[in-house]
């Protein structure tokens, strides 16, 4: 057959040359050892917590290597495009500022000199290495079977991995030429798929960043690479964008490894070098049974980018955790460094978690409190007006009102050497401090000592000072003595049974009074904010 012409009556219109679009993207100048990556998603949803996992790889990879990190957008798949989600995607990136060296907004500006960074942009470039490969002999029409979309292709080379099989000849790769010509006069339409040399018998070695060389069985199926509206599918798309754009690193999950091969096959179809690929594992969670499996977009709030943002999770929290889950190294590197920007943390792509790391919101609640503790009142407060201004506006008044008062609460046990660790995010604020803004509604106190807190409050009305922390914890103790409760630790500890309780207990009683719980920050620090007004006032609620 003359494929040659085959490819002119397949693409009649499609006069975009591979060398006039290599001409357009020259090879980057970078200096010895600087990595490319993209961040490529499907602008289909939500941003997952799993790509935003493989985001923090990628960027890490090229910022510490001195290399690119660009954002490209594959939404050749429109059946399920989201209306909106390429914006939500790239705000996520700048909320956590990882804004890429090399992005595109659409209808608004594109940075980068290796753009159109949307696949749907760069249809032309897609058909006219389609074509040459048609020319070629390597790729043919298929009339016979509706072509799969972007997830039928992956789950099919999921399945036939699982079971073995990787040969899938199509019986249109025999067509002659005067069959296709009619097929076309007749309105047929096609897609263009790759003719693999392979058996689905042989095996064949790939190499992995992280999992080393793997053996697997090499791809023996005719894989779609332009579908019946000739746009690619992702095994296409990506070989060609990351060869033109320059791509030396790829990090996608592990789920991909079945469709190796194919990758691997049609790159060497074109004629590209094979860029490294780096195939992390899944985020998993610890389900209720005890079992462990991925998070899941359905049932898991986490899994949502977005999520992190409503309950005002601060951004550099949320990336110190997904690194502490990526690099095996990063933990020890935090002990001996705590005060280090996590900039400075020498990321590579070789120390990267191989098992599956399981998302626990505990720990990063834990991280999430350390850096917030470390902040200064007025850090707090601007960090926490902007959070009410995106996701609780009923607050935002206050807020802007009563400045000094709340700066005043966030200052409470902060800006000290060993600050309290209370708040993880901003949402919790109003209720962590409650009895800052409002009378408690309810008490910590076991009713069997009702009647002693009941006695230390009338008391207290006389006793209460709150000119000096010295002359306040005086008249505590002054009070507690005349009411029988040890003001001698030891000698209380040796004979409990002969006092009421110690001073602690009688502090306790207070601070119930005050804020409702046994336990708060510093105390005195808490009614001096609250001024000696108020803090009668609370008394007379219960006394």
């Amino acid at each position: 057959m003359d494929y040659k012409k085959l490819s002119e009556l397949l693409f009649p219109n499609n006069k975009l040359t591979v060398e006039e679009i290599e001409k357009k993207y020259p090879k980057r100048k970078l200096k010895k050892g600087a990595e490319v990556t993209r961040f490529a998603p499907s602008p289909t949803g939500f941003m997952h917590i799993g790509g935003f996992f493989q985001c923090v790889i990628d960027r890490n990879i090229a910022k510490r290597s001195g290399g690119v990190f660009y954002l490209r957008i594959e939404d050749t798949d429109k059946k399920r495009e989201l209306i909106g989600a390429s914006t939500i995607i790239l705000e996520t990136l700048k909320r956590y500022g990882y804004l890429p060296d090399e992005y595109e907004e659409k209808g608004v500006k594109v940075v980068g000199n290796y753009g159109p960074y949307f696949q749907s942009e760069r249809e032309e470039i897609y058909r006219a290495y389609a074509k040459k490969l048609v020319a070629e002999g390597k790729a043919f029409p298929c009339f016979c079977r509706k072509t799969e979309g972007l997830n039928d292709v992956k789950e099919k080379r999921e399945k036939m991995f699982s079971l073995g099989i990787t040969e899938d000849k199509d019986v249109c790769r025999n067509l002659t030429f005067e069959q296709i010509e009619e097929y076309l006069k007749d309105g047929k339409t096609f897609a263009i798929k790759l003719k693999s040399k392979g058996n689905g018998q042989n095996k064949i070695k790939v190499q992995d960043v992280l999992k080393g060389e793997l053996e697997i069985q090499e791809n023996g199926e005719d894989a779609v690479l332009l579908k019946s509206d000739f746009m690619p599918t992702y095994a296409f798309a990506h070989a060609v964008d990351d060869f033109l754009m320059g791509t030396t690193t790829v990090v996608r999950g592990e789920e991909w490894i079945p469709s190796y091969p194919l990758h691997i096959e049609i790159h060497e179809a074109l004629g590209f070098p094979l860029p490294k690929y780096i195939h992390t594992p899944l985020i998993n969670k610890i389900r209720e049974n005890g079992g462990k499996t991925k998070i899941s977009k359905r049932i898991d709030a986490e899994a949502d980018m977005r999520f992190f943002a409503r309950e005002g999770y601060e951004p550099e929290a949320l990336i110190e955790y997904l690194t502490n889950l990526a690099n095996s190294k990063f933990e020890g590197w935090r002990k001996e460094n705590p005060d280090k920007s996590i900039d400075e943390f020498p990321f590579d792509g070789f120390n990267i978690t191989a098992n599956r790391p399981v998302f626990d919101i505990l720990k990063l609640n834990d991280i999430s409190k350390d850096i917030i503790s470390k902040y200064t009142a007025e850090t707090c407060y601007q960090k926490l007006l902007s959070w009410a201004k995106e996701f609780s506006e009923e607050n935002v008044d206050y807020l802007v009102k009563d400045k000094d008062y709340v700066v005043k609460v966030l200052n409470i046990d902060r800006e000290k050497p060993k600050p309290r660790k209370d708040v993880y995010k901003w949402s919790m604020v109003f209720d962590t401090f409650d009895y800052m803004f409002s009378a408690p509604k309810n008490y910590q106190i076991d009713e069997s000592e009702r009647k002693k807190f009941e006695e230390v409050l009338r008391a207290y009305k006389k006793y209460l000072d709150l000119s000096d922390k010295t002359i306040w914890f005086d008249k505590i103790k002054e009070m507690a003595g005349v009411l029988g409760y040890a003001t001698d630790n030891k000698l209380y500890k040796q004979n409990p049974n002969t006092y009421k309780g110690n001073v602690a207990k009688v502090c306790e009683f207070i601070r119930v009074a005050i804020t409702g719980h046994k336990d708060s920050p510093d105390l005195y620090e808490i009614m001096t904010i609250l001024g000696e007004e108020k803090v009668r006032e609370r008394i007379s609620l219960i006394v």
